[in-house]
């Protein structure tokens, strides 16, 4: 390994075991990215005494003291809970929030909701991981968000609209998020700060569903009264498919009959305003997200 002196200015060899601890130390210790993955885990919501199947997820921990703000990921139905770890669980987690990205069909032995099939169980997973949550000592029990993408984003908003599944938990969330969630089956008022964010070319979960779901419009008239609730801000992104804040879909795909897109832009903005709306709804640290 080379390396200048300081004195002359010269390049010298540094003995290889030297250069070896030099680079596991960068590795390990100098990079954010790497730092921030240490500190996230693998860990089974409950006991397969308590219920069966036992759900699972990935959590993250923030650094400094707690307790801390959190939020829990719901992912769409394709699965891949680890990837959306990765892509909004650890940044988040580096704005000072505690994550926990839920697996939802690893434990039933799912694969794919996509084409339908999807299980009924699957609308309480949300509340099933905000009872882990208020558990641990490093989670502020009255600070927590949901936010759910596509299918879990319809989790997400089920989750804390008015109704029997938020009336009957013990636990409540604080703010819901939901990028591109079919907005089309919701009647009720929403309990809680309600962000969603969805692409104006969006063919699977369109656009116009949710101005009409946030306006309280549908087929056969006004199913939300305006002044209930709580009001729901919705973002919708000119020129953003589905699916837009995935890198993975750089090169376009159509999948089950639908246009999947990543738009730069719409996910920079998506990122902005989710951190906006956390920290005016649940509160976190204001750090830089890790790079």
């Amino acid at each position: 390994m080379l390396k200048q002196s300081a004195d002359s200015g010269e390049w010298c060899f540094v003995p290889n075991l030297f250069a070896a601890i030099l680079l596991i130390t960068a590795l390990l210790v100098g990079s954010p990215s790497r730092a921030a993955e240490t500190l996230g885990r693998i860990v089974e919501l409950e006991t397969p005494l308590a219920r069966a199947p036992p759900l699972q997820g990935y959590l993250r921990q923030p650094g400094g003291r707690g307790p801390s703000p959190a939020v829990v990921l719901l992912h769409s139905c394709a699965g891949n809970w680890r990837r959306l770890d990765e892509r909004w669980g650890k940044p988040i987690a580096s704005w000072g929030y505690v994550t926990l990205a839920v697996d939802s069909f690893g434990p039933r032995g799912i694969q794919n909701t996509c084409a339908g099939g999807e299980s009924i169980e699957l609308a309480n997973d949300g509340y099933r991981a905000l009872d882990f949550l208020v558990k641990q000592p490093f989670v502020d029990p009255d600070r927590v968000a949901v936010l759910g993408f596509s299918q879990g984003g319809r989790v997400a908003l089920a989750s804390v609209e008015g109704g029997i599944i938020e009336q009957t938990s013990a636990s409540k969330f604080r703010a819901a998020i939901a990028f591109y969630p079919p907005c089309r089956a919701f009647r009720g008022n929403m309990t809680v700060p309600t962000l969603i964010l969805v692409g104006e070319l969006d063919d699977w979960t369109p656009a116009d569903d949710c101005r009409d779901m946030v306006e309280g419009r549908e087929d056969w008239g006004i199913s939300r009264h305006k002044g209930e609730g709580i009001p729901i801000r919705l973002i919708v992104y000119p020129g953003a498919y589905h699916a837009f804040d995935s890198p993975a879909l750089r090169e376009p795909i159509q999948y089950f009959g639908h246009h999947l897109e990543f738009n730069q832009e719409a996910a920079d903005r998506s990122a902005e305003a989710l951190r906006d709306f956390l920290a005016a709804t649940i509160g976190g640290k204001q750090q830089e997200p890790a790079k």
